[in-house]
């Protein structure tokens, strides 16, 4: 999932907004006009200009049909309530929408999503897709109800400047959790002012704190979330209680940011727009969207970060296994189930996402391509030096489960990480208490433990 965090501002639906959407539940709207939502933040604009561009294009492809546009200027757990609040009324069902791929199980179980195998049959362009991608809008019928953006994953951005100067021998390629603590207590020992190394954590930061923090550690160790092939979460695990040490350690000796500075939602602003550009930070766990707020008309332009950044893979907890672990997430777009016109709503999430459409916007975005005609075009791989070296962690990567009870379950991986960052409880009793509201909201019947 590609996290986008901004200035929290939920929007509330206006009269005028209502008065666009037809008023009779049967009809499901007003086939006339496409209601399109999506997420805006003052980092993430790359989907409101696709879409502004797209709008015009469209209609004039197909004359008495009105695309609104209607962007919601939020975080993404408010972007996400929101949208919720939305889908409950098939007067405020938007036509088509920005959906997070770990949400899509639990939206297609709400009846949120319309099925979209019919439409896909007749598109000449899904084979275009990659066939892994197009599994993150696929639901427990086995059919697909979203189309896929784009992909990310996940690794180790570090300041070359600041390791260097610790003594650091670049490039840094750490094998172990243990290397990165050794290296981040040199780089304090040298820096004493400077944040040597972040791992996110905290409710604030949402789903960072499991893609950009904790699950890149539990899923390098010999344990595991969720069990696939019973269906079943997994309680009582080690792997848990070391991915909070870490987390406990790095924040209790003083590694990472001070725990009210981490529980800032707005952290990533400084990370990105202070940190890094002025050599206050020397490693984080980030995503490979990252240089989209630093290269020209980022919202953070600094031309120097193609010198001054390296990247490492994120290493396994004893360097077992592949080595190396990397999280992969994404965003899709859906058509609503209760869309008065499908056939108009899937036209427009189409052209949206054509070779041309879907080419601009991962480079826009820095995203991994999902197509396979835009991730062999060399404007796409020009664009972003670290691309490839972000492709080449999919060999690495995981992806949440993709159960309708995630949301909750990543929900309780957070205020463990939380608690364990701000000393109010120690690793084992945050895998306890994860562990007894597991239970809580799957069943006894559903845990390993």
């Amino acid at each position: 999932m590609r996290r986008t965090r901004a200035t929290i501002a939920m929007i509330a639906v206006t009269a005028a907004s209502l008065a666009l959407i037809g008023c009779s539940a049967d009809s499901g709207g007003d086939a006339d006009t496409i209601r399109v939502v999506y997420q805006k933040t003052d980092g993430f604009v790359a989907l409101d200009e696709l879409f502004q561009k797209v709008k015009p294009e469209f209609e004039e492809a197909n004359p008495g049909v009105t695309v609104e546009l209607e962007p919601i200027v939020a975080d993404e757990a408010d972007y996400a309530t929101k949208l919720a609040l939305m889908q409950q009324s098939p007067d405020t069902a938007p036509d088509v929408f920005y959906e997070d791929t770990f949400r899509v199980r639990s939206d297609v179980d709400a009846g949120y999503l319309l099925n979209l195998d019919d439409h896909l049959a007749e598109w000449d362009e899904w084979d275009q897709f990659n066939e892994g991608a197009k599994e993150a809008g696929r639901a427990d019928d086995g059919s697909i109800y979203a189309v896929p953006l784009g992909t990310d994953t996940r690794g180790i951005w570090y300041s070359k400047s600041l390791l260097e100067a610790a003594g650091v021998a670049l490039p840094w390629e750490p094998k172990t959790w243990d290397e990165i603590l050794e290296t981040a207590r040199q780089v304090k020992e040298a820096s004493p002012d400077k944040v040597a190394f972040n791992a996110y954590a905290g409710k604030p930061a949402g789903e960072g704190s499991v893609m950009q923090g904790f699950g890149m550690l539990m899923y390098g160790t010999d344990d595991t979330l969720y069990e696939a092939d019973s269906q079943k979460w997994v309680t009582g695990s080690q792997g848990f209680i070391d991915s909070l040490a870490f987390i406990e350690t790095l924040y209790g000796e003083g590694l990472a940011p001070a725990p009210d500075v981490a529980l800032d939602g707005s952290m990533w602003q400084k990370l990105f727009g202070e940190w890094f550009p002025g050599g206050q930070i020397a490693g984080t766990i980030e995503g490979s969207w990252s240089p989209s707020f630093w290269k020209q008309g980022g919202q953070y332009e600094w031309p120097e970060y193609v010198d001054d950044i390296g990247v490492a893979a994120f290493p396994t907890q004893n360097g077992q296994g592949d080595g190396a672990v990397s999280l992969s997430g994404g965003w899709t777009l859906a058509v609503g189930a209760n869309t008065g016109n499908a056939d108009a709503s899937f036209d427009f999430l189409a052209m949206a996402l054509n070779k041309e459409n879907a080419l601009e916007y991962n480079i826009a975005n820095s995203q991994i391509a999902v197509r396979s005609d835009v991730a062999s075009d060399p404007a796409y791989l020009e664009a972003n030096p670290f691309i490839g070296f972000f492709t080449d962690l999919v060999t690495y990567t995981h992806f949440r489960p993709a159960t309708a009870d995630y949301p909750q379950i990543s929900a309780e991986i957070q205020a463990a990480t939380e608690a364990v960052m701000t000393g109010q409880m120690s690793p084992e009793d945050a895998a306890a208490a994860y562990d007894e509201a597991v239970v809580g909201i799957v069943g006894e019947e559903n845990v390993t433990g």
